[in-house]
C-alpha cells in the first residue's frame, strides 16, 4: 500500500468513526433526560467547549511543538467578549460569538508577534506574562465586576434556538464541536499543517526549502487564539458569568494537562484529555475531598506507560 493510499485509508476509517460518534453525542440528551440524569447535559456541554479549548492548544502545542503557558488568556478574552457586550445590550449570537474570536485572534496576533521571535523556556514566560497581564487587567477594572466576575443576566440570543434549554445549548456546542474538529482535520492534513509539524521537527531545514517558519508559526497561533475564544464564548454562556480566573496561569495548565492525557499531536488528543480529565473530577469529587490527588496519578500513569497519551495507546492497540 502506497503512503498516499495509506493516508487516504486512515482517512477513511476516521470518518467512519466520527459520523457515529456525533450521532451517539447527539442522542444524548433525551437519553439522559429519559434516565433522570438531566443534570449530566451541562456536563457533557462543558466537556464539548474544554474540547474545543484543549484542541485549539494541541494546534499549536501538538503539531506545531509551541509551548504556550498563556493560552488560557484567549478562552478568558472570549468570554469577557461576550460578558462586556451582553453588558451593553448585545445578546446576539451571531454578533457576540464571531467577536470574541475576532478579539482573541487580534490578542493572539499581538501575542505571537512578540513571544515567536523567543524559543523554549523565554517563549513559555513570555506566554505566560501576557496572560498574567490580562488577569490582572480584568481583576483591576471594578466597572466590570473586577476579582468578583461579570454575571450574564442571559445566554445569547440564536435565532431558531432557546440557549436558555441545556439540551438546546448542548446541541449547538455539539455542532460547533464538529465543525472546528473537521477543520482542523483539513487544516493539519494540508500543505499548510504539514509544514507546520515539519518546523516542529527542524525548522532550520524548512526555513532551507523556503518555508516562513514565523510567519507559519504566527498564522497557526493566531488560528489557535480564535478557536480558544469560541470556547471561551461557550463557557460564558454556560457558566452564567465571567471571572479573570478564566485567563489563570492554572487555567492554561489545566488545558495543557487534557492535551498531554489525550496524546499531543493527535487529532482527538484534546477531545480525548477533556473528556477523561473532566469526567474523573466530576467522578472523583463525589467521592472525596482529594480528587486532584487520583488526577495526578493517573497523569503521571500516562507519562510514565503512555508517553503519546491515550490516542497513542489506542492506536498502538489497533496496530498491535
Amino acid at each position: 500500500m502506497t503512503t498516499r493510499t495509506s493516508l487516504l485509508h486512515h482517512r477513511g476509517q476516521r470518518r467512519w468513526i466520527f459520523w457515529p460518534l456525533l450521532a451517539l453525542l447527539a442522542a444524548l440528551p433525551p437519553l439522559l433526560t429519559a434516565i433522570g440524569l438531566e443534570f449530566y447535559v451541562g456536563v457533557a456541554s462543558r466537556v464539548l467547549i474544554f474540547a474545543i479549548a484543549a484542541s485549539s492548544l494541541n494546534l499549536i502545542l501538538g503539531f506545531g511543538g509551541l509551548v504556550s503557558f498563556g493560552h488560557a488568556a484567549f478562552v478568558g478574552l472570549g468570554a469577557y467578549t461576550v460578558g462586556i457586550l451582553m453588558d451593553a445590550g448585545v445578546a446576539s449570537a451571531f454578533v457576540a460569538w464571531p467577536a470574541a474570536m475576532l478579539v482573541s485572534g487580534l490578542a493572539a496576533a499581538l501575542i505571537g508577534a512578540v513571544s515567536l521571535r523567543t524559543r523554549g523556556v523565554y517563549f513559555i514566560m513570555i506566554t505566560l506574562a501576557f496572560a498574567q497581564m490580562f488577569y490582572y487587567l480584568m481583576v483591576s477594572l471594578k466597572a466590570y465586576g473586577g476579582e468578583d466576575g461579570l454575571p450574564l443576566p442571559a445566554r445569547s440570543a440564536l435565532a431558531g434556538f432557546d440557549l436558555k434549554d441545556d439540551a438546546n445549548f448542548y446541541w449547538v456546542a455539539l455542532a460547533l464541536f464538529a465543525a472546528v474538529m473537521l477543520g482542523l482535520q483539513r487544516l493539519v492534513n494540508s500543505p499548510f499543517g504539514w509544514l507546520l509539524q515539519g518546523a516542529k521537527e527542524n525548522e532550520t531545514r524548512i526555513g532551507a526549502t523556503g518555508g516562513r517558519v514565523f510567519a507559519l508559526q504566527w498564522q497557526a497561533f493566531v488560528l489557535a487564539g480564535a478557536i480558544a475564544g469560541l470556547a471561551g464564548a461557550l463557557l460564558a454562556n454556560l457558566n452564567g458569568l465571567v471571572t479573570p480566573h478564566l485567563m489563570h496561569w492554572s487555567q492554561s495548565g489545566q488545558l495543557m494537562v487534557m492535551v498531554i492525557i489525550g496524546g499531543a499531536g493527535a487529532l482527538w488528543g484534546g477531545t480525548l484529555g477533556a473528556a477523561v480529565l473532566l469526567l474523573l473530577e466530576e467522578l472523583l469529587s463525589g467521592y472525596t475531598l482529594h480528587w486532584q490527588m487520583a488526577l495526578g496519578l493517573v497523569l503521571l500513569a500516562v507519562v510514565l506507560f503512555a508517553p503519546r497519551g491515550l490516542a497513542g495507546l489506542w492506536r498502538r492497540a489497533r496496530h498491535g
